[in-house]
């Protein structure tokens, strides 16, 4: 209560002004302009939308020529199936140890306010460690472990699939 009545008192206890002398910024009457003279762009600029077309399509035009072998050659389309079971599988394998992680976390909570157990803070952030970095690795896993076959499903957790796509991987690179 007196920290209230006190504020309302101006400061009496400073005498003198401060021994250091505040400095004010200076303002300088000069203009600063930015000059942009880009160097490379020696296309006049286009007046017409249709203009500016015609100067963008040659260009789109060749880099789609130069690509369209390669995108034929190199890129294999993953069929839709396939495509359906690496969703399901990453989001499982994403999911459930995230979802493990936030479980642990509010358990170790209701377990310190119930006075059950201290869970040390080590601990719990150990378990998050693990729980949520198994969460990031199941991105991979979860592509790794499906059958990229159309006609095969694969097994439930993906061991042999994900052993025979991993050594896919490595040959195709070194090739």
């Amino acid at each position: 209560m007196k920290t209230l009545t006190f504020a309302e008192h101006p400061l009496t206890h400073i005498t003198s002004p401060s021994p250091v002398k505040p400095t004010t910024p200076k303002l300088h009457n000069r203009i600063w302009r930015v000059h942009a003279k880009a160097k490379g762009f020696n296309t006049p600029p286009a007046n017409s939308q249709k203009e500016k077309n015609a100067r963008i399509e040659p260009v789109q035009k060749k880099s789609d020529e130069k690509n369209a072998g390669k995108d034929n050659d190199n890129d294999e389309k993953i069929p839709e199936v396939v495509f359906e079971r690496m969703i399901g599988r990453i989001l499982f394998y994403v999911g459930a140890p995230l979802v493990t992680g936030i479980v642990l976390l509010r358990v170790f909570d209701v377990l310190k306010e119930q006075h059950v157990w201290d869970v040390p803070l080590w601990f719990a952030f150990l378990t998050t460690f693990i729980t949520f970095g198994a969460s990031a690795l199941g991105i991979a896993y979860g592509t790794l472990s499906t059958s990229w076959d159309a006609e095969k499903k694969g097994s439930p957790l993906g061991f042999e699939e994900a052993q025979k796509n991993w050594t896919d991987i490595w040959r195709e690179e070194k090739e």
